[in-house]
């Protein structure tokens, strides 16, 4: 293939419709809540788990695409995608809705590391930046959008219909069966190391969404995230070579690139959040709430020229910088338009945190895979993946445990700190010294 531009558009509409499981759902949960009987916090849920999924599942995918190529990983996964939207949509109860959301989400995870997998395979130098930054600005974009698309399909058919939005990448499914490379290195799967990963990650949300769903909840997120840990930690050391291979997360450019780039997601999570909770409190309609959120689909179709030109004259290390430094006053402009009930201060909080998230993936992602060898490059964007999203499941989960708690405003103000710890072990660590293909 010639030209990157329409299969990045393409992956990048995937991308957004993975996305929208959370911006489309986000404005429809006080709707979702009094139709299963259920509270606000316990309606938070729904995003949670998503967001855990698509955090816990993103290596597997990235490791069964280095075993078995990108076609059978991408269409599966696609596949789980659309069978859990469905699921979920059709949900008569609140447990059925979560397990088709926990379906969605796996499936969901295989979208933003394989669509960057295949493009990093395709294409090299400009035309990869300027596909992974088409791809970024899209997914934005039409990430953006799902809350007034939520909104809208909420007034025509009620928020079932807004559920089921990503079941519309089912169209894709025949494209991707022809052009996704097949083939891969037939390795087994290291299911333990994956179990591991995923009960610690799962175990740090339910600590932190704890404050609203109670003891109970603490106490099990508690245990998890204090027996997963060292699991995980023995099991590295035990399999070099395993689901974490050591070489990988020993890396320093590919933690430290990942751990700055996750506060991005977590701010955008918790505004996709945070926004339509607040903004539901002045009376606003779903509908409302999406076009308040609007102008941030903007930022969308400048994302890939912002991506290059940033990528190209500051490399992916001071891009990432860049990028959270914009999600640091995004998070501050969303807690005081929350605190000063301001629509103005909300629509351009999440319009900023469109311009981190369409410069600072691309920027983790070139740094990642600048930093290994072409043979690790499936599981390094996995992992990088992981805490990438991790970053937004404690972003879900912070806004979720803390918003009946503290308010909205208080919300944003403390997680404010993840961009910080990101920005500090960024900046104190040594600069990256393998050179990065852009």
């Amino acid at each position: 293939m010639r030209s990157p531009g329409r299969t990045a558009a393409l992956l990048g509409l995937l991308f957004g419709l993975a996305g929208t499981g959370t911006s489309a759902a986000t404005v429809v949960l006080p709707e979702l809540a009094s139709e299963l009987g259920v509270g606000p916090s316990t309606a938070a849920w729904t995003i949670s788990v998503y967001a855990v999924m698509l955090a816990v599942a993103t290596p597997l995918h990235g490791r069964l695409a280095d075993a078995y190529g990108l076609r059978g990983p991408l269409v599966v996964g696609l596949s789980a995608m659309v069978g859990g939207s469905v699921v979920a949509a059709l949900a008569p109860t609140f447990p059925v809705l979560l397990a088709g959301r926990v379906v969605q989400g796996f499936g969901g995870a295989s979208v933003p590391v394989l669509a960057t997998a295949l493009i990093s395979t395709l294409w090299s130098g400009p035309q990869r930046s300027s596909a992974l930054g088409r791809l970024a600005g899209i997914a934005a974009a039409f990430s953006a959008l799902g809350p007034l698309l939520g909104g809208a399909l909420e007034e025509i058919g009620g928020w079932r219909l807004a559920i089921a939005v990503p079941a519309l990448g089912v169209v894709s499914l025949p494209w991707l069966a022809r052009r996704a490379p097949a083939g891969g290195t037939g390795e087994r799967i290291d299911r333990v190391g994956a179990l591991f990963v995923a009960a610690t990650a799962a175990g740090l949300v339910l600590l932190l969404q704890s404050p609203s769903s109670g003891p109970v909840t603490a106490m099990i997120g508690a245990v998890m995230l204090a027996v997963g840990v060292p699991a995980v930690a023995i099991w590295v050391r035990r399999r070099p070579t395993g689901f974490l291979p050591r070489v990988v997360v020993t890396n320093p450019v590919v933690l430290r690139s990942a751990f700055a780039t996750a506060a991005i997601p977590a701010a955008w999570f918790a505004l996709l959040i945070g926004v339509p909770l607040t903004a539901a409190e002045w009376g606003w309609s779903p509908f409302e709430i999406g076009l308040l959120l609007l102008p941030a689909v903007a930022v969308g179709i400048v994302a890939p020229w912002l991506s290059r030109t940033a990528l190209g004259r500051l490399g992916p290390r001071r891009t990432i910088v860049t990028g959270v430094g914009i999600a640091v006053v995004a998070m501050l402009t969303g807690a005081a338009g929350a605190a000063l009930d301001s629509p103005v201060l909300l629509a351009f909080a999440v319009l900023a945190l469109n311009t981190a998230f369409g410069i600072g993936q691309p920027a983790m992602i070139s740094a990642v895979d600048g930093a290994v060898d072409a043979a690790e490059r499936g599981i390094a964007l996995g992992i990088a993946s992981l805490v990438f999203l991790v970053g937004a499941s404690i972003g879900a989960a912070l806004v979720g445990g803390l918003a009946e708690v503290t308010g909205i405003a208080v919300a944003l103000c403390v997680l404010v700190a993840l961009p910080v710890m990101g920005l500090t072990v960024l900046l104190l660590g040594p600069r990256q010294r393998t050179p990065v293909r852009v």
